[in-house]
């Protein structure tokens, strides 16, 4: 599952480039050759989008250097705020098992000419030029003003298994690589993106429009609290200038919001704020809205930037604590018209800003309870439930790191987050597992079937102690999961699950799998069929173990008491009783 949401990935990515690509990433083309040859630039493409944030297709493309005569580099990137240069070296594999197995070979390493590069060298040690793209490398390197203040860096995206650093550094030009391994390349490049958490924001700029503000750009006062002092900064700023913001940063700036963009839970909040910026000429969207709220560790104004009418704020290291939804909204609006007249979509459009500003004075406990306490005052347009307050507890972040690592499920522990993955088609729906109907299949798979089919179960927060070391019994749950794809539409979100489709996976793994079975996927396949007829069979019987209710009703017409019998229903609350009765009795039941 993983490889393929790589490759789905890839295949998105290419389908990005405009129109003087087409040829070079076989946009629309069927050859699979071909097709692997540019999946292996996009690879890079996915790396300078993930690593440094560069959203531009055109913008990473100019990074890429992979071709004849490269130097061994596949593509470069200079940080200037790091003062880091980063040198590319990709090997991308067309199969998952070479993905996961096959290294890069030591000639491949060897083959970067790192150091001829960067002593200005333009041609190889056999003379033959280097290509162009390996000329703008240089031209952008001898023109940094400060070039000898940046350190050099190599990337390699490949497996590179059993080699001792001395060895890496001789084959990479003295220069100890930073390698992003299959394992690597899956929890830090594709994670991320399909969460839209891959591009942290550290010192964030928004321009402000003074034009039509007579008392200055802000109000600030700073309050005392019980856990710490806080400088609070009071605003209007530009909508389009938090639309570009959470393109950006995407989730990334939702790490303390107890919720990511909730794609269908907020969709009348989502189409009010479309309606009101892209249906009005004017600024009504700046009475409707409530606000943003966000959390900053600094925070500056600076109304002298030579510009008339113009001030920047900064804050560094910023998260929104509430107004996710509605930044989000504006960044779908920005990058559905980016190719239109965005200045008049969000001409004069303003939001009211309140930067909460934390003073270094107290602990970190006291900071993360002071900012769930604003967090659940704040956040009222689409509620924030008690199960939200649980999601970035660490057991679930790790929880969800393990079952997309050993499974490639995505476990949804907070909700929307898996959101822009599917909007960008990166991923399917179903491929998520959403936080509820992941410990019901847990717990089911492993026997306690009361627990499963327990109402408002994450709300709880009940998890097993070992829950993040028990592969037994994250193994089983899988084979659960397996057999609940085959009897329940997973792909169809708006179906609810009954009791029955959990006491059917309770069923298989406790009495009808087979442990010793190895292709137990096509087993559960092929025994469905046989587990639905058990099911019945087993249904049938408690009709006749337990008779219909009856119950005394008044007749509303006649005043007279009847009694009326009720339409039969399993009710569950014996089911591991029941089940185990009835196969006793029904010995020669077996898949």
């Amino acid at each position: 599952m993983k490889y393929n949401i790589l490759v789905n990935i890839l295949d998105e990515i290419r389908n990005e480039c405009p129109v003087r690509f087409e040829g070079k990433y076989q946009k629309g083309k069927s050859d699979l050759e071909l097709i692997n040859q540019a999946r292996a630039r996009a690879y890079i493409h996915l790396y300078l989008k993930v690593s440094f944030g560069i959203l531009d297709f055109c913008e990473r493309e100019h990074f890429i250097t992979d071709g004849t005569q490269d130097a061994g580099i596949d593509g470069y990137y200079i940080h200037e705020e790091c003062r880091t240069v980063y040198f590319i070296q990709s090997k991308f594999r067309t199969t998952e098992k070479n993905f996961k197995e096959k290294d890069i070979s030591y000639e491949e390493l060897l083959a970067m000419d790192i150091d001829r590069v960067t002593n200005g060298e333009i041609h190889d040690d056999k003379g033959i030029p280097y290509s162009g793209k390996i000329l703008q490398l240089q031209r952008e390197l001898s023109n940094l003003p400060d070039i000898a203040r940046y350190n050099y860096k190599v990337i390699v995206l490949a497996n590179i298994t059993n080699m001792p650093d001395s060895s890496l550094r001789k084959l990479c030009g003295g220069y100890l690589p930073e390698i992003f391994n299959y394992e690597r390349c899956y929890e830090k490049l594709i994670f991320s993106v399909i969460t839209g958490t891959y591009f942290n924001a550290t010192d964030l700029n928004i321009n402000i429009d003074l034009s039509n503000k007579n008392a200055g750009s802000k109000i600030s006062y700073t309050v005392q609290t019980k856990a710490s002092e806080c400088d609070i900064t009071v605003l209007f700023v530009p909508t389009i200038e938090l639309a570009k913001v959470m393109l950006k940063y995407k989730n990334s700036i939702l790490k303390n919001n107890p919720r990511s963009y909730l794609e269908h839970d907020g969709r009348y909040i989502h189409e009010a704020i479309r309606e009101t910026i892209i249906n009005n000429d004017t600024n009504e969207f700046a009475l409707f809205n409530n606000g943003i709220t966000m959390l900053s560790e600094e925070t500056y104004i600076n109304e002298k930037i030579g510009q008339k009418n113009k001030a920047q704020l900064t804050v560094k290291n910023p998260q929104i604590l509430n107004g996710g939804q509605t930044c989000y909204t504006l960044s779908r609006i920005y990058e559905e018209n980016k190719m239109l007249d965005l200045g008049k979509i969000f001409n004069e459009k303003e939001v009211l800003l309140k930067i909460i500003t934390l003073r270094d004075n107290n602990s970190e406990e006291d900071k993360l309870n002071l900012i769930e306490s604003i967090s659940n005052a704040t956040n009222k347009q689409t509620p924030v439930i008690n199960a939200d307050k649980f999601a970035n507890e660490i057991v679930h972040i790790n929880l969800q790191k393990i079952i997309f690592s050993k499974f490639g499920l995505l476990y949804e522990r907070k909700r929307g987050e898996f959101a822009d993955g599917i909007h960008n088609k990166y991923i399917n729906r179903d491929l998520v597992i959403e936080r509820n109907l992941f410990l019901r299949l847990f717990y089911s798979s492993n026997g306690d079937i009361s627990k499963g089919i327990q109402k408002k179960l994450f709300q709880q927060n009940n998890l097993p102690d070992d829950i993040l070391t028990n592969i037994e019994a994250l193994d089983k749950f899988f084979i659960g999961y397996n057999v609940f794809k085959e009897i329940y539409d997973i792909k169809n979100p708006i179906k609810r699950v009954s009791h029955s489709d959990y006491s059917k996976v309770f069923l298989y793994t406790q009495y009808l799998y087979n442990s010793k079975t190895v292709d137990w996927v096509n087993d559960i396949t092929n025994n469905i069929p046989k587990l639905s007829i058990i099911w019945d069979n087993f249904i049938l019987a408690m009709k006749n173990r337990y008779p219909r209710r009856r119950i005394k009703k008044i007749d509303r017409v006649t005043g007279e008491e009847v009694e009326k019998i009720l339409k039969w229903d399993y009710d569950y609350k014996n089911i591991r009783k029941d089940l185990e009765s009835y196969l006793k009795e029904n010995s020669e039941i077996q898949l």
